[in-house]
């Protein structure tokens, strides 16, 4: 009876079968695109490819930068024997089946890397089986993670590798990206804007670009060009939703904005949350909200600008989902509270001033007097110290250049905190024009 006959495989047709984001990963280090901070000229991991010293790291970056490309590489660079394990999907299995092909590489004289990917999600325990084994150089360990490593990361495993801080790719590192991918498919070209759309839509993430350049290059089969419609045809809902550096994306911010400085709290969280269902980086959503705090409620009720920071801080630590309700907590917090833009304005009538304004010498007795020559040239002769006065204020004493009026910058509005420092702000204005009427 004859043998049956196996299916051919062909590799290269293999090869065109695997997605665009892995054909397109870089086989060298001169391909990769971006993370100069890391790969630049005598920066730290092109430094440790050249020198032949491969360390244990933590590569800590948004998803689609490189993080699996780089551990790639870099085992390739040394020859190891490179063993990848999920930490959504692994356990401590895992890392025993890893130990164990490592020390049979050993064995044989070769290096082992192991890479965790996703290492965040591995509680203490198992983070903790990594250690010996570190410690003995028995593995190089590289952690991907997408969370601040100082709070996903075990202390003791921390101490014994670097972090590497990856960035989000810029939008012309993502216009290389699309430019190879448009070769290697030989696909017909973009409109401009077309472009420009599919990169603010992919956010800095590399493998994003790819899947939504590679579907979109399916759907247009022969077209002679890809414009708008096309892309928003084979994105549909996902592009018009989230528009990133478009007009929907600005506006749904101004929105969320304007409904907080106009205290509705409804209207905040529904923008709050139109933009999460858009895609906006939550991150980012914190740092609008530390703006508000400070632009819209100030001195009105300083423990807004806590809130938001709070609020920030606690979304790194739990990332999404869980995080967003101390930003949407934050939103309502932010919406409630009195509201004060007298520091802001303050602050930009004072650099308005500044600018235009010459530079004025500092006053003798205000000037700093460390030496005996400063001394002896009258700094910081009559100046009064104001813990020393009655009431811990210097009635009469002036701060200003000594050929300057005094303007007035700061005006706190009568709501919240600030009307009671409004208050004090006349008191030590009237205690001020009694001094100078004395003298």
């Amino acid at each position: 009876m004859a043998e049956p006959q196996l299916p051919f495989f062909d590799e290269a047709e293999a090869d065109r079968q695997a997605p665009l984001a892995e054909r397109l990963r870089p086989r060298t280090l001169n391909e990769v695109i971006g993370q100069q901070q890391l790969l630049g000229e005598g920066k730290p991991l092109r430094v440790a490819f050249e020198s032949g010293r491969l360390h244990s790291m933590i590569l800590w970056g948004p998803p689609g930068v490189g993080k699996t490309t780089l551990a790639r590489l870099m085992s390739d660079a040394f020859d190891a024997q490179f063993i990848a394990i999920s930490a959504v999907l692994g356990g401590v299995k895992d890392i025993r089946e890893a130990v164990e092909r490592a020390n049979a590489a050993r064995t044989s004289g070769r290096k082992t890397v192991v890479f965790v990917d996703e290492v965040h999600r591995f509680n203490k325990a198992q983070q903790d089986a990594f250690l010996p084994h570190v410690e003995s150089g028995l593995f190089t360990f590289i952690g991907a993670t997408t969370e601040n490593p100082s709070f996903e990361v075990n202390s003791a495993l921390l101490s014994r590798a670097t972090v590497h801080v990856l960035k989000s790719l810029d939008d012309a590192d993502m216009a290389t990206l699309l430019e190879r991918a448009r070769a290697l498919l030989a696909a017909p070209p973009m409109t401009e804007p077309a472009a420009k759309r599919l990169i603010g839509y992919a956010d800095g993430d590399a493998r994003r670009l790819l899947n939504a350049y590679e579907n979109l290059v399916r759907m247009v089969g022969s077209a002679a060009e890809i414009d708008e419609a096309q892309l928003e045809k084979s994105l549909g809902e996902q592009l018009r939703r989230y528009d990133k550096g478009g007009e929907q994306f600005y506006d749904t911010i101004s929105a969320l904005h304007k409904s907080v400085r106009g205290s509705d709290p409804d209207a905040s969280l529904y923008w709050f949350v139109r933009m999460l269902d858009g895609g906006v980086d939550p991150r980012y959503a914190a740092r609008r909200l530390v703006r508000m705090a400070s632009e819209d409620i100030g001195l009105a009720d300083p423990r807004a600008l806590r809130m938001a920071l709070d609020a920030a801080e606690t979304y790194e630590r739990l990332g999404s989902p869980e995080g967003e309700l101390a930003l949407a907590q934050a939103v309502v917090f932010l919406a409630m509270a009195p509201k004060s833009n007298a520091v802001y304005s303050a602050y930009k009538a004072v650099r308005s001033f500044i600018q235009q304004d010459g530079t004025r010498p500092v006053p003798l007795h205000l000037r700093n007097a460390p030496t005996k020559l400063m001394k002896d040239l009258d700094y910081g002769r009559e100046y009064r110290y104001a813990h020393d006065e009655e009431g811990g204020f210097a009635a009469g004493e002036r701060y200003w250049p000594d050929d300057m009026e005094t303007p007035r910058f700061y005006q706190p509005v009568p709501r919240g905190l600030e009307l009671r420092i409004g208050e004090r702000l006349q008191e030590l204005r009237r205690l001020n024009e009694e001094s100078s009427r004395k003298r």
